[in-house]
């Protein structure tokens, strides 16, 4: 078969399978277009989900006659130099317009501010109408109709009408976090209409805009240098949290990209802070010089390459993690509404309420059931004891009065222990609710954490050592990262084919359930274990410790147990959170407690 020249139309159809995938691909493309040229307001219009309409106005610069004939014809751009080492705009290719044009009706109006009138141009399945007058405000309209009408099989790709809708939507959104100082409205017949005033320089206000004034409240401000990389935007304390990664926003030069190495990086800057299956909600954005990245990578401009990667992520997993432990502590403020929403309906009759009773042996915030009970004492002596007061002081202070230690604190002082699990604290001007497990947990975990990486954890002999019984392959796995055990001060020997003995266990642990510790362990150790051993997961063994050596759920605590955990949660980086992610305690301010009994 002899060789041929392509037509024009077919290349662009052929360019438009990369470029335009969907109408919300379309939307992306119009919309840059848009900001390249400086507008400020940019309404977006769609019908059909966009297949039937999609339209894209702006204030911005306008074209004149002559630019209009050549923004329809490919590779004709006014964005990119002779080279692509210094691209700062978010269009270059100039691939879009007679992309879009190759496969469905697209109509161009545009006018600059300094002509008398406008112009428009028409292209219909890849043929271009001729140039004509028309009257239009000063900027452009590109208006988009029967998406992929020329290629009928890639209209059976695209999805319901509400899924390509809210695709676009998601665009815009993006698009808005990105340059807060431009205007947003997109509407349709297809959708409600949703409006983003311009916020300026304000972009925790346009931030609030898009993902919710919570996010306000729970995100923590990032602004870090590495050599020539910039680093800002906000990342939500881990206790704020959703069920994907939709609402993680990445920005380099002000472009929106979903990048796989970014992604990866606010994956393990919140690394043991989230529990599985959520994910943080984050803004970021990195500045750069233009020659160190490289956008030319994919048609659609989602995907950049970093001259050096590392560098990049060590950026980002630094900087959010600086953040957490600064700042990260704090419970999420919609901890509160969640307490809110539960205490209604509690007014219902009691016929309507469950029935079954509260125990600490079926609370979920109890993940593990060892049977000897870590061998605690029965605290029945606890129960004559007075309620806890606010005197209960670290032995290094003195006791000063009680207000003085509310005021001073931000988990103020104790109160109380509800049903044996629960602590009760009373501060400045609320009251909060720890979870004594899952803050004790976090307590030990940071200690075990920082030991870590100073020398060997102190340990305990066990005066019998503890025999437990396990597969003998799980035995073969344990003895083989014995010695990286020993670092976390947890000896063992093989005891016969099928069975481990532990002689030593961490002393910060007390008293240790062995046998579910060193179940758990090679259950872990067969899930993830390579060839180079445990090295690099001894922080999530340590978090695997502290959950079997914490305060039990049940236990009943003396006042100044309570208040002496309160005291240093304060001082521990992350201890807003178990090693699994979930909150260790809710604060509830006075004026919600005021909203529950109608006094405000």
């Amino acid at each position: 078969m002899a060789i041929r020249q392509l037509s024009e139309t077919l290349i662009n159809q052929i360019a438009a399978g990369e470029v335009i995938e969907r109408p919300a691909s379309a939307a992306k493309e119009l919309i840059e277009n848009a900001l390249d040229a400086g507008a400020t307001r940019i309404e977006i219009a769609t019908a059909g989900g966009g297949k039937a309409l999609l339209r894209v106005s702006d204030n911005g610069s306008g074209m004149d006659a002559a630019d209009l004939e050549l923004a329809v014809r490919r590779h004709c751009t006014s964005k990119l130099s002779d080279t692509l080492d210094n691209i700062r705009t978010l269009g270059f290719r100039g691939e879009a317009l007679p992309s879009i044009g190759s496969v469905a009706r697209l109509s161009i109006a545009s006018r600059r501010r300094d002509s008398a009138g406008g112009h428009e141009i028409a292209v219909n399945a890849g043929k271009i109408a001729h140039l004509r007058p028309a009257a239009a405000n000063p900027g452009t309209i590109v208006e988009v109709r029967d998406l992929f009408f020329a290629t009928p099989a890639r209209l059976k790709f695209l999805k319901t009408e509400k899924a390509e809708a809210g695709a676009i939507t998601e665009i815009v959104k993006r698009m808005a976090i990105a340059f807060p100082a431009v205007r947003f409205v997109l509407s349709g017949s297809d959708r409600t209409t949703l409006e983003f005033p311009a916020t300026g320089d304000d972009h925790l206000a346009r931030m609030a805009q898009v993902l919710g004034k919570d996010f306000r409240d729970n995100a923590i401000a990032l602004d870090a240098v590495r050599e020539e990389i910039s680093l800002t935007g906000f990342a939500g304390v881990p206790t704020f949290n959703r069920g994907n990664s939709a609402h993680q926003y990445a920005f380099v030069n002000g472009r929106p990209v979903q990048d796989k190495l970014i992604l990866s990086a606010i994956r393990g800057a919140y690394a043991e802070t989230i529990p599985s299956g959520r994910h943080p909600v984050v803004v970021l954005s990195i500045t750069l010089d233009p020659a160190l990245v490289d956008v030319n990578v994919h048609p659609a401009k989602s995907d950049v390459r970093f001259r050096d990667p590392g560098l990049v992520r060590g950026l980002i997993v630094g900087a959010v993690r600086e953040a957490l432990a600064r700042d990260g502590s704090r419970a999420a403020t919609t901890g509160a509404s969640d307490m809110l929403r539960a205490f209604r309906p509690g007014f219902q009759s009691y016929a309507q309420r469950p029935q079954t009773a509260w125990s600490a042996e079926t609370s979920p915030s109890r993940p593990y059931q060892p049977a000897s009970g870590l061998g605690e004492r029965p605290q029945a002596s606890f129960d004559g004891l007075s309620m806890p007061t606010a005197r209960a002081e670290p032995q290094f202070s003195p006791q000063p009065a009680a207000a003085d230690t509310i005021a001073r604190y931000p988990l103020g002082a104790a109160r109380a222990q509800i049903h044996a699990n629960y602590i009760v604290a009373q501060t400045e001007d609320g009251l909060v609710i720890v979870d004594q497990h899952a803050a004790h947990e976090r307590l030990v975990f940071e200690a075990m954490r920082k030991a870590l990486h100073s020398k060997r954890l102190a340990s305990q002999v066990l005066l019998i050592p503890e025999i437990v019984d396990i597969p003998e392959e799980d035995c073969d796995r344990l003895m083989q990262h014995a010695g990286e055990l020993s670092e976390l001060g947890l000896a063992i020997e093989r005891f016969g084919p099928g069975a481990i003995a532990v002689r030593e266990t961490p002393a910060m642990l007390g008293e240790v359930d062995a046998h579910g510790l060193i179940r758990q362990l090679a259950d872990e150790i067969a899930e993830w274990d390579t060839a180079s051993g445990l090295s690099a997961k001894l922080e999530y063994v340590a978090a695997t410790m502290a959950c079997h050596g914490s305060v039990r759920s049940g236990r009943r605590l003396r006042p100044e147990e309570m208040n002496a955990l309160l005291r240093e949660m304060e001082v521990t980086p992350g201890s807003g959170q178990c090693n699994h992610g979930r909150p260790t305690y809710i604060e509830l301010k006075l004026s919600d407690i005021e909203r529950l009994f109608g006094r405000s």
